[in-house]
């Protein structure tokens, strides 16, 4: 009888922690703030500032061959940072494809590293450095020049843009609230500065360049490549992937590579700190440096593919005709933009009084 109790009472003692370790390891993971949350879903959020067919291109494929649906929220390049900031201590969102390492650069504890495979594949000087921000198609900056109205003034490169005839003439935009009037801005200082962007002969370059703007500083980016092609201005200062997209559908300009040098901002997708879907967030960002992702849109839109030997569309100004600005240096940028923003709006003062 005093076995048969002993028995019992084993096999119960041996019940009760087989149910502690069972309840022990089936517990949920938790998972470092750092590094994102255990996913439990085949979803993705992507805050995006990049074109719609450049969205289009990319997210149903990735969709299709992955099965991951993505949650697509499309917004201006600030928008999109504030919008990660203010949700920083509960990231709604997982990527963020906006702008390059320039204008991000300030803000990395935003973001958690991530090094795709595919990094090794990518052209040289377009490489993720930081291990935050994954270059993936390049916004060169650009002239936009309208056919109809230029007439037989030459415009080759920035020395043509103090011809007193394009005086109150030329579409620029603000450089402390435009990605692309501050990359227009940065091309022209290195451009004219001879690779020295803070030297006195490239300051001295822009003072006169402001004084030919006669005072018409547009606020849209997005506007002013537009005035141009409706015929406001004669020229303005953009970048590629709109002009050519005017091209393609029979709008009277035509795009122009400073001769002095041009830049090739690195257009990056990185993962937000916190992301709920980090697996996915790779995924991501591995499909969008792919091979077959690259030469899709090498070969059919109107951006720069960055991987190495990616294919381009016959529309496209071949990179060996391409002049870069000398001595062109995005992280020194990315430190100094305030510097660049503050010199250049006192420049700008100067010149209104």
């Amino acid at each position: 009888m005093n076995r048969k109790n002993s028995f019992f009472k084993s096999l119960a003692l041996i019940l009760s922690v087989s149910l502690i370790t069972v309840g022990c390891s089936s517990s949920p993971k938790t998972a470092d703030k750092n590094e994102g949350k255990v996913e439990d879903s085949k979803t993705l959020t992507v805050y995006t500032a990049r074109s719609e067919s450049l969205n289009n291109a990319v997210i149903p494929n990735f969709e299709k061959e992955t099965g991951i649906k993505i949650n697509l929220v499309t917004a201006g390049t600030g928008e999109l940072v504030k919008r990660v900031e203010s949700e920083k201590n509960n990231p709604m969102g997982d990527i963020l494809w906006a702008a390059d390492e320039t204008m991000l650069s300030s803000k990395k504890d935003l973001f958690m590293q991530y090094v795709s495979p595919e990094n090794e594949n990518m052209m040289e000087g377009f490489k993720n450095k930081t291990g935050f921000f994954s270059p993936a198609f390049a916004d060169p900056t650009v002239f936009i020049v309208n056919t109809n109205l230029i007439g037989d003034i030459k415009v080759e490169g920035f020395a043509d843009l103090l011809n007193p005839k394009l005086k109150g003439k030329i579409a620029f935009g603000d450089p402390a609230n435009s990605s692309s009037a501050f990359q227009s801005l940065a091309a022209m200082l290195y451009a004219m500065g001879d690779g020295d962007p803070m030297s006195d002969k490239a300051w001295d370059f822009v003072d006169k360049f402001i004084a030919n703007l006669d005072g018409k500083i547009m606020k849209s980016s997005g506007q002013l490549h537009k005035s141009v092609a409706d015929g406001e201005y004669p020229i303005g200062l953009t970048w590629e992937d709109p002009v050519v997209n005017y091209i393609k559908n029979g709008a009277p300009v035509k795009v122009v590579f400073p001769i002095e040098g041009a830049i090739f901002p690195g257009e990056s997708v990185q993962i937000i700190k916190g992301a709920q879907n980090v697996e996915n967030a790779k995924k991501f960002i591995d499909y969008v440096l792919s091979e077959k992702v690259q030469n899709l849109v090498g070969s059919e839109l109107t951006v720069r593919p960055l991987r190495k030997n990616a294919k381009l569309a016959e529309y496209m100004v071949p990179n060996d005709k391409i002049v870069l600005a000398k001595n062109y240096d995005e992280a020194w940028v990315s430190e100094h933009k305030n510097d660049i923003v503050s010199k250049y709006n006192e420049v700008l003062e100067n010149s209104l009084k």
